[in-house]
């Protein structure tokens, strides 16, 4: 038995120290994972973070082991994005129209609007990617594992893992083709 199984049976049988153990092993790859998927929030990657670790004590005993523990967490992840992006989409739908009055001065816009132009609009095209693709991108380019690392991660083959990279950086080619 791994020491990873070992401290995820201890977790499943309430050991908080193994569990917190396991929150150390995970955090910063997790969180480099909730803001890929959050791209279009990225305030709301802490939280989303330590949501999911919430979410994943809470529930530790349904965790039955088909997948990785990442994996499992991942999950978790975009599903706490996708249902923060659903509840903000709701609110903007219901909220009053200029209800932000403020404005930032005029230097402020000029020396940074090339910089947040190219934040969003890399940010869009990564949010806009189906969720296998935004997590090879993640996995690889963003978090630096290489390809065999990533697909062992996500349980895919490392042939399966090339195509999502090879269309995931095709498609993100195409949506940032027009920005200068």
């Amino acid at each position: 038995m791994t020491q990873e199984n070992e401290l995820i049976t201890r977790a499943r049988e309430g050991d908080s120290k193994a569990f917190e153990e396991l929150v150390l092993k995970y955090k910063d790859r997790l969180y480099g994972i909730a803001s890929s998927v959050c791209a279009r929030m990225p305030s709301e990657t802490q939280d989303v973070a330590q949501e999911t670790f919430i979410s994943a004590f809470k529930h530790m005993g349904s965790f039955k082991g088909n997948a990785a523990f990442g994996t499992w967490l991942y999950r978790i992840a975009a599903n706490n994005c996708w249902q923060r992006f659903r509840k903000a989409k709701t609110e903007k739908l219901s909220g009053m129209p200029g209800e932000n009055s403020g404005h930032p001065s005029r230097s402020c816009v000029n020396e940074n609007a090339l910089k947040n132009e190219l934040s969003r609009a890399v940010s869009k095209a990564l949010a806009a990617l189906p969720a296998d693709y935004r997590i090879a991108i993640t996995l690889c380019d963003i978090e630096g594992l290489s390809n065999a690392e990533a697909a062992a991660r996500v349980k895919v083959s490392l042939a399966a893992l090339k195509t999502r990279l090879h269309r995931a950086r095709g498609l993100l080619k195409a949506q940032l083709s027009g920005f200068r």
